[in-house]
């Protein structure tokens, strides 16, 4: 008999999408724990299963540079999907959610910097050290970056390859200071920014260097709660089968 599930909590506003989630097995294929306190702050509760996909794909191969977390987000939910299904053929999950996020360096505000001046915006994923971490915060201070995650759910559908995937990204501009050095230095000295993209926690301390955000909070944080909800609630009245396999 396959274990009971239920990663909707009593908190959730009981909208359709959330209903159709009640008693689905729903795992987050991330061990973000910031992904994880949003998704909880909204009312859901998934397993956590972290995806052990390299995250290596070749920028490259990329036309839209926007479509790098959506590609690594989809390869870390299909991921998990497959090795799950595989495990635990009588207990398969009902959603997978795949989540990236970047921060991409001289946004403007109403276009990109590549269009205007034909500079590639460069990605900035984790720093790989302090140095780096500096490099990154003395490249973005005193300017606009655009923070971009993709989400990619994965869900079981009775055609091959047996799952469908449906991909969103979400875009926020960080305006950033003009903070001077030794505080520059001092934030990377705390190393709160080490395990982030881009090299600062809005939510954290990193919030004394930014001036102000463009769009959603969430976000800047990890993941876009709202479009994620609202993606959900499209495939409920669009999907007549969405979770019924």
């Amino acid at each position: 008999m396959a274990p009971q599930h239920n990663a909707v909590l009593s908190t959730a506003l009981k909208t359709p999408a959330i209903q159709k989630l009640t008693n689905k097995r729903v795992i987050l294929a991330s061990a973000s724990p910031r992904r994880k306190e949003i998704l909880q702050t909204l009312g859901l509760a998934p397993e956590i299963v972290p995806s052990t996909f390299a995250e290596d794909l070749p920028l490259s191969s990329f036309e839209d540079i926007h479509e790098y977390p959506v590609s690594t987000a989809t390869q870390k939910a299909v991921e998990v999907y497959q090795r799950l299904l595989t495990d635990a053929p009588d207990d398969p999950p009902d959603l997978v959610i795949g989540a990236d996020t970047v921060v991409l360096t001289h946004a403007l505000p109403s276009t990109t910097i590549e269009m205007e001046t034909g500079v590639r915006q460069e990605l900035l994923e984790k720093p790989s050290s302090k140095e780096d971490n500096m490099r990154m915060l003395m490249d973005l201070n005193g300017g606009i970056c655009e923070v971009v995650t993709g989400v990619s759910l994965v869900y079981p559908i009775l055609s091959a390859p047996g799952y469908e995937i449906k991909s969103i990204d979400e875009r926020t501009l960080v305006f950033f200071g003009d903070n001077p050095d030794h505080v520059l230095q001092a934030y990377v000295d705390s190393e709160e920014g080490i395990d982030r993209a881009g090299g600062f926690a809005v939510q954290g301390r990193g919030n004394l260097l930014v001036r102000k955000i463009n769009g959603d909070f969430y976000n800047v944080m990890g993941f876009p709660g709202a479009s994620f909800f609202k993606l959900l609630d499209i495939l409920v009245e669009e999907e007549e089968d969405f979770l019924e396999i």
